[in-house]
C-alpha cells in the first residue's frame, strides 16, 4: 500500500546533502480525494503570474512558449457584440472592396486605447504579441490594415453613431431626458499650423483659446454629448479656433435625425448666447444653461437683485427661483448657493484684501505718476477692489468688495422648461461633471493625446476611436459598479497560452478566478472557452 505526501528537498548543511521535508501527507493511495487535490492546484496556482500557471501546467509532451492577456479584450468584445456594432460596421461596410477583418481592426485599436494605448504602429506590434483579439488572426506588425481601417471608420461616422446610441438606449435602458454638452481642446506638438483647404479660413489644427493652457500650439476643438449617467453619445471635431458659442447648433441639427424625444439641453456659459437659445427651443427643445455672474445680461443682474428665500435641496446646495419675463421672451433664473464654496470664496477674498492693504499702504506719499504706474502693475485679481479717488488716491473700493460677497458661492442657471422643478434644474445641471469626467479619462485613460496623426481625417478618425473606448468602458463600469482601472487590472490576469507538442499546437487558458467571474457574470459574457484551438501538425 503507498502513501502520497507533498514534500521539497532541502539541503542540510551538516549531512553535506538535501533531504526531504513533508509539507502535508495526504494518506493512502486508495483514499485521496483526488477532487481536492485539483482543487488545492489550482488554489496554489492562482499564487503565480499567469505565464507560470500556464507553465506549471504543461506537460511531459508539450512545451510551453508564451502567453497574452486575455481578459480585457475578451469584455471589450463581448460588449462590443451585445451593442451590435461588429454586425452595425460590417453592414455598412459590406459594398466596399475592403479588407474583410476590418470590423475586427476597428475593435482591435478600441481596445487598444483602453488596455494599453499607444500609436498606431506600436499598436501592431501590441496585437502581435501582447493581446488576443478573438478572430483577428496574424498582422505581422505591419500598421496598414489599420490606418485603411481609420479611414473606412470615418466614412462611416454618422450612420454608426447613431445605430450605437439606440443599442445603448436599449442595453442600459437609458431614458434620455437631459443631453449634456462641453467641449475641450487637444494640442500638438509642432510649431506650424495646417494650411487652410479650400474655401475655409484657417486650417484644422491651429491656435486658438486653450482649454490645456498651451495657447502656443496649435490644436482642434472637441466637443462631446453625454447622458446624465456619463454616457457618450456622440463626439465632434472642429478647427482648433472654433468659438463654443457656434457649435451647439450643429450638434443639435446633427441629433435632430435621430428623432429623440423631450430632450433638455445642458450646456455651459460658453453656450447661452441669444441666438443659441432660440435655436435649442426649435421643435419643442429646453435648455438648462449656466449664465455669467459678472458681466452678464440684463436679464440675469435682474435676477441676481430680486430678494427671495433659499431652499436647501442637497449637501452643500441651496436655490432660489426668480422668473423674468421681457415681453419677448420668458425665462427661468435658478440662483445656486454652496455654503462651502461660499466661505471659500470669503477666505480667498479676505486674503486679497490683506495683499491689497499691504501693496497700496504709504501710496499717498507717492508722485502721482508713481501711484498710477503702481495700481497698473496690480494683478488684475486685485485691482477689481482697487478705485483711485478724485485726488487720485488709492483705497480699496468697498462698494466692489460688497457687490463681490453677494456673489460668494453662487453659480446662476437659466432654463426655459416649465415643468423642471428648480431642484431638478439645480441638479441637473451639476451632472455637466459627467463630461468633464469623460475628458478626464479621454486625456489620461485613454490617452487622447498625443495624437501621432497628421491629416485631419486620420485625427477624426483617432477620437471617433477614443469615443468607442469610452463607451465600453462606462457600460462595463455601469454594470460592475467599479472604476475602470480595477476591471481591467483583474481581467488582463486571464491569460491565453500557447503548448507546442510532437502532435501540434494547442492554445490554452488560465483558470478563472472568482473575481473575473463575477465581473464577466456583471457583463453578461460568457466566460472564455478553456481551449481555444488545436492546431495539428503539418
Amino acid at each position: 500500500m503507498r502513501y502520497l505526501q507533498l514534500a521539497h528537498n532541502e539541503w542540510d548543511p551538516e549531512a553535506g546533502q538535501s533531504k526531504a521535508k513533508v509539507i502535508h501527507s495526504f494518506g493512502r493511495e486508495d483514499q485521496v480525494d483526488r477532487d481536492a487535490l485539483a482543487r488545492l492546484v489550482r488554489s496554489i496556482s492562482r499564487m503565480l503570474e499567469p505565464e507560470q500557471q500556464l507553465a506549471a501546467q504543461a506537460s511531459a509532451e508539450l512545451s510551453f512558449v508564451g502567453s497574452a492577456p486575455l481578459g480585457g479584450a475578451w469584455a471589450l468584445d463581448g460588449l462590443w457584440r451585445q451593442l451590435g456594432v461588429d454586425e452595425t460596421l460590417r453592414g455598412l461596410l459590406a459594398d466596399r472592396r475592403i479588407d474583410a477583418r476590418a470590423e475586427r481592426l476597428v475593435l482591435a485599436m478600441v481596445a487598444n486605447r483602453a488596455l494599453a494605448a499607444s500609436s498606431k504602429r506600436a499598436c501592431a506590434g501590441w496585437l502581435d504579441a501582447d493581446v488576443v483579439i478573438p478572430g483577428l488572426g496574424e498582422l505581422g506588425e505591419d500598421p496598414q490594415p489599420l490606418y485603411r481601417a481609420m479611414d473606412w471608420l470615418l466614412e462611416v461616422e454618422a450612420a454608426l453613431a447613431e445605430a450605437v446610441y439606440w443599442a445603448t438606449a436599449d442595453l442600459l435602458n437609458l431614458e434620455v431626458d437631459l443631453l449634456f454638452f462641453d467641449t475641450t481642446s487637444t494640442y500638438f506638438e509642432t510649431e506650424c499650423a495646417d494650411e487652410p483647404t479650400e474655401g475655409a479660413r484657417v486650417g484644422f489644427r491651429t491656435w486658438g483659446k486653450s482649454k490645456d493652457h498651451r495657447g502656443d500650439l496649435p490644436q482642434i476643438v472637441i466637443g462631446m454629448a453625454v447622458t446624465r449617467g456619463g454616457i457618450p453619445v456622440r463626439v465632434w471635431c472642429w478647427p482648433g479656433n472654433t468659438n463654443d458659442s457656434a457649435l451647439i447648433r450643429q450638434v443639435k441639427d446633427d441629433l435632430r435625425a435621430w428623432k429623440l424625444t423631450r430632450v433638455v439641453w445642458v450646456g455651459d456659459r460658453g453656450f447661452t448666447s441669444a441666438e443659441n437659445r432660440r435655436y435649442l427651443q426649435r421643435a419643442g427643445g429646453h435648455y438648462i444653461l449656466g449664465e455669467k455672474l459678472r458681466g452678464g445680461t440684463p436679464e440675469a443682474d435682474a435676477a441676481l437683485s430680486r430678494q427671495g428665500r433659499y431652499h436647501t435641496v442637497a449637501d452643500n446646495l441651496q436655490v432660489k427661483e426668480v422668473v423674468i419675463d421681457d415681453a419677448t421672451m420668458r425665462d427661468r433664473f435658478v440662483i445656486c448657493r454652496n455654503p462651502d464654496a461660499a466661505e471659500r470664496d470669503r477666505i480667498v477674498r479676505v486674503q486679497l484684501l490683506e495683499t491689497l492693504s499691504e501693496q497700496i499702504t504709504g501710496s499717498d506719499r507717492l508722485p502721482t505718476e508713481k501711484r498710477a504706474a503702481l495700481a497698473a502693475g496690480l494683478p488684475a485679481g486685485l485691482r477689481r477692489f482697487l478705485r483711485t479717488t478724485p485726488a487720485g488716491k488709492l483705497r480699496i473700493d468697498r462698494a466692489a468688495v460688497a457687490a463681490e460677497e453677494r456673489l460668494d458661492g453662487k453659480f446662476l442657471l437659466r432654463t426655459s422648461d416649465p415643468s423642471l422643478s428648480a431642484e431638478d434644474v439645480a441638479l441637473g445641471y451639476k451632472q455637466l461633471l459627467e463630461v468633464e469626467r469623460g475628458w478626464r479619462d479621454m486625456k489620461s485613460t485613454l490617452d487622447l493625446r498625443p495624437v501621432y496623426h497628421r491629416l485631419e481625417d486620420r485625427i477624426r478618425a483617432h477620437v471617433l476611436l477614443c469615443w468607442l473606448a469610452l463607451l465600453l468602458i462606462r457600460i462595463a463600469e455601469t454594470r460592475t459598479g467599479d472604476t475602470w482601472a480595477n476591471v481591467r487590472r483583474d481581467l488582463q490576469r486571464l491569460h491565453l497560452g500557447t503548448f507546442v507538442g510532437p502532435a501540434g499546437t494547442v492554445r490554452q487558458r488560465t483558470q478563472t478566478t472568482h473575481t473575473q467571474r463575477r465581473i464577466l457574470a456583471a457583463l453578461d459574457i460568457d466566460e472564455p472557452p478553456e481551449f481555444f484551438d488545436i492546431t495539428p501538425s503539418a
